[in-house]
């Protein structure tokens, strides 16, 4: 059967999804840390200020992975305290909600999803120690995305281009939305601290 010309994009879409799919993850890489401007701290006078965080991270799953942030405070340590989580995913745990989003759009949930905080499913991080008001800003459209997000297609709005937002919001530039989690972190990460 001989595809129709509106049927050609459609096949190259597919063709890129599949081919970003299709590269292996790496072992669990380090976390890093920035202070707001993408730079690591300086000194421990900058990292007592600056108590508030958003850490960029992916995790490891059955599929090809996540892509989320949490947020929130952190102690004199630099442990999070009361963290939240956002992020988009199929709002159905059932997987063929999830098979159905690489072709049609589906119920979207933008929380916290399972695995999310345990350090064992962790792939890559890239945390940003942020001012009260940077904090204030990045939590306020945060949830401003999450009102708006109700659908999730692995090729057109995903993980990676729910957080891509969130990080343009703060002023960061973005890799393609097609990365696996962890490349997509990664990259991230690679792009905004040189």
């Amino acid at each position: 059967m001989a595809l129709g010309r509106g049927g050609v994009p459609l096949v190259i879409v597919m063709a890129v999804v599949l081919s970003s799919c299709q590269t292996e993850d790496q072992r669990p890489l380090p976390h890093y840390t920035s202070n707001g401007r993408g730079l690591a701290p300086t000194n421990a006078a900058e990292n007592k200020s600056n108590r508030y965080f958003i850490e960029f991270r992916s995790r490891y799953a059955l599929t090809y992975g996540h892509t989320y942030v949490v947020f929130g405070r952190t102690d004199k340590n630099g442990n999070m305290i009361n963290p939240e989580v956002a992020g988009l995913a199929p709002a159905s745990p059932d997987a063929a909600s999830y098979v159905v989003g690489h072709f049609i759009p589906v119920q979207a949930s933008t929380g916290a999803t399972d695995g999310d905080l345990e350090e064992q499913y962790r792939s890559a991080s890239w945390r940003v120690m942020l001012t009260d008001d940077e904090y204030r800003d990045t939590v306020a459209y945060i949830r401003k995305l999450q009102a708006k997000s109700h659908l999730w297609e692995a090729s057109v709005y995903n993980c990676n281009a729910f957080v891509a937002d969130i990080a343009r919001h703060m002023g960061y530039k973005t890799p393609g939305i097609w990365l696996r989690p962890q490349q997509f972190i990664t990259k991230l990460r690679e792009m905004n601290t040189g």
